[in-house]
């Protein structure tokens, strides 16, 4: 059974008539009564009664035109959303993200997604690393933002910038009033860090033992929104996010930059090499690249 087959039954029944119908599809009427008989045999049923003027369905075409109009309603509608995928119509984009990245980088971003591609439905999935590798090996999530090191061989993984990390401070702290912050200046403060897994800890801590400091860690959390509000607090200083220092609100920490070599971290974009990013997430990701280029200026 061929979908042009249901199409000329269709045609026959509306037209009523094989050579109007003929005509309607843009084929000869020899051609179109032959893919109608190849059908009629196929089913074992005759559709139509035939006479010189005019073609009427029979019980068995009666009952076979329903579901050959839906057949084809679906085909065209299967048909329509693709198209309307590829040209961005429609459609879906996960995007996996740290928690120390999404709040900072994302609203502006998706904003001007969305103010572009309206009909995507945009998901966004906030976790760890090693949880969104899981995630993009599983297919679950379309692309992830991500900071290196990325050890997984399976991934694809396009670097898109690299960012600073500060030094935040409670307001008032006497290394605020400094001209210049040194390395030696913060290793007896109090130090608060991200709790294990969150790779935002990790690269804190590595580079602290790259300069051979060794700070007294007094508090950990999950969330670098907490760590700002203890620092705030006087409760220690750590090292925060660029992204997450430039806000204009007024309940932040004061920030400092060190000298360099400046502890950074490399935001990267990853997904699965056995699956290439498909339209809205390659959108996404001609977005983010332009985004850097203008940061870089």
């Amino acid at each position: 059974m061929e979908m042009h087959q249901l199409r000329y039954v269709v045609a026959v029944s509306r037209a009523g008539n094989f050579s109007r119908a003929a005509e309607q599809c843009h084929v000869s009427q020899p051609s179109l009564s032959q893919q109608i008989l190849k059908l009629e045999e196929e089913l074992g049923e005759r559709l139509f009664d035939r006479t010189k003027r005019e073609a009427r369905l029979t019980p068995h075409g009666e009952a076979f035109l329903p579901r050959a109009v839906r057949i084809l309603e679906e085909v065209d509608a299967a048909k329509r959303e693709a198209c309307d995928a590829r040209g961005l119509l429609r459609g879906r984009l996960i995007i996996g993200v740290l928690p120390t990245i999404a709040p900072y980088l994302l609203p502006q971003l998706l904003a001007d997604f969305s103010q572009k591609f309206p009909g995507v439905e945009v998901v966004v999935h906030e976790d760890t690393t090693a949880r969104l590798l899981r995630l993009a090996g599983a297919y679950e999530i379309d692309v992830a933002l991500a900071s290196r090191p990325i050890q997984d061989q399976r991934m694809e993984v396009k670097e898109l910038f690299t960012e600073e990390l500060r030094v935040a401070l409670p307001p008032g702290h006497r290394l605020a009033r400094k001209r210049k912050l040194h390395l030696a200046d913060i290793e007896k403060e109090p130090f608060i860090v991200m709790k294990e897994g969150h790779c935002l800890g990790d690269q804190v801590l590595n580079f602290c033992e790259r300069r051979d400091l060794k700070p007294t860690i007094n508090f950990r959390s999950a969330q670098l929104e907490t760590i700002q509000a203890l620092v705030r607090a006087g409760v220690g200083i750590s090292l925060v996010p660029a992204m997450a220092a430039r806000s204009e609100r007024k309940d932040l920490p004061d920030y400092r930059s060190l000298p360099a070599p400046k502890p950074e971290r490399k935001i990267v974009a990853v997904w699965p090499k056995q699956r290439p990013p498909g339209r809205a997430a390659s959108e996404f990701l001609k977005q983010i690249s332009a985004w850097c280029r203008k940061l870089k200026r």
